[in-house]
């Protein structure tokens, strides 16, 4: 699954001779009760998108557009993520189909009846290790790569395949890399372990991994935005997109957990975001903490302007 971006000379006169479709396909992303979810449409396992047209003002415009008429949900911070332009991405064999994928970053509100919210860990459930390994990992991920890897006909390709799948799933006490999300999805998809990939590569299919699917390479469309939204939380303030206008402390590293699908030390983030001055106190306290009343704090937005800051960057020691 090699990514192909667009930009030859072939793709630009193909678009110019009208046989490449263009689709502009949104990522949108909440976090809702310390659950990172994406917007989707119709039966759940589909991202909002259309096609780009020559009535659009700009790609992002036109986008925006797109997801307003299909979820009602307006978009705030947008920025471009990826185009897939794979020549069979969607099994189209005369026409080339592009995605201009964008990653958003919202606050969860209620959106149209012919759409809704999803964890993104029903879609990559082995991503989630807020409560120690998954156990889909140990009962279906590991065992299934496992006996991919030992199924190949060499020996050099039975090596190949184990140390790809320990660096990018963190087995034999590897570390676990969070940015890896689709790199994983990726293996998942080569050794025909999941709904997408149809039969994979293997004469004899092997059980899929339990998770949810999505329509042609959504899924992947995803994991790419997991991917990006993880590291970016490491040196940008993005995660206050996330936020609500007011929060905790709390809950300011409960959304960073989400997104990043682990724990970390709470002393170690509340110095870091002290000493970045990310946020500033509001006076006020919060009586929904279910115990002592809580600081309420907002983001400092004039950090941004003052000078290049690290962002929410995770420390490494766990909770």
């Amino acid at each position: 699954m090699d990514h192909k971006k667009t930009g030859t000379g072939k793709d630009r006169a193909a678009i110019k001779a009208g046989q490449v479709k263009v689709d502009l396909i949104a990522v949108v992303v909440a976090v809702n009760d310390s659950e990172p979810c994406v917007l989707t449409i119709g039966r759940m396992n589909t991202l909002p998108s259309g096609p780009f047209a020559l009535e659009h003002r700009s790609l992002q415009s036109g986008l925006r557009g797109w997801v307003e008429q299909q979820t009602g949900h307006p978009l705030g911070y947008t920025e471009q993520l990826y185009t897939f332009a794979d020549r069979d991405r969607i099994g189209a064999e005369r026409e080339r189909a592009i995605s201009i994928s964008y990653l958003a970053l919202t606050r969860k509100e209620q959106s149209s009846t012919e759409c809704g919210w999803r964890s993104w860990y029903e879609y990559f459930p082995w991503e989630d290790h807020r409560s120690g390994t998954p156990p889909v990992m140990l009962d279906f991920v590991r065992p299934r790569l496992i006996e991919w890897a030992d199924g190949a006909s060499d020996a050099a390709t039975r090596r190949e395949r184990r140390q790809r799948s320990a660096i990018a799933f963190g087995f034999d006490d590897r570390h676990w890399n969070e940015e890896l999300a689709l790199q994983r999805y990726e293996l998942l998809y080569e050794a025909g372990l999941v709904q997408e990939a149809g039969s994979g590569t293997d004469a004899t299919p092997l059980p899929l991994v339990p998770s949810e699917s999505m329509v042609v390479d959504h899924r992947r469309i995803v994991a790419t935005g997991i991917a990006r939204l993880r590291s970016k939380i490491k040196y940008r303030p993005v995660v206050f997109e996330l936020m609500q206008p007011t929060f905790t402390l709390l809950q300011l590293q409960r959304t960073v957990e989400a997104l990043a699908g682990r724990l970390i030390n709470k002393p170690n983030f509340r110095r870091l975001v002290e000493q970045q001055e990310l946020v500033e106190k509001t006076g006020e306290t919060s009586v929904d903490t279910g115990g002592r009343p809580a600081k309420l704090y907002r983001f400092r937005r004039g950090v941004l302007d003052e000078r290049a800051v690290a962002g929410t960057k995770l420390p490494l020691t766990r909770a």
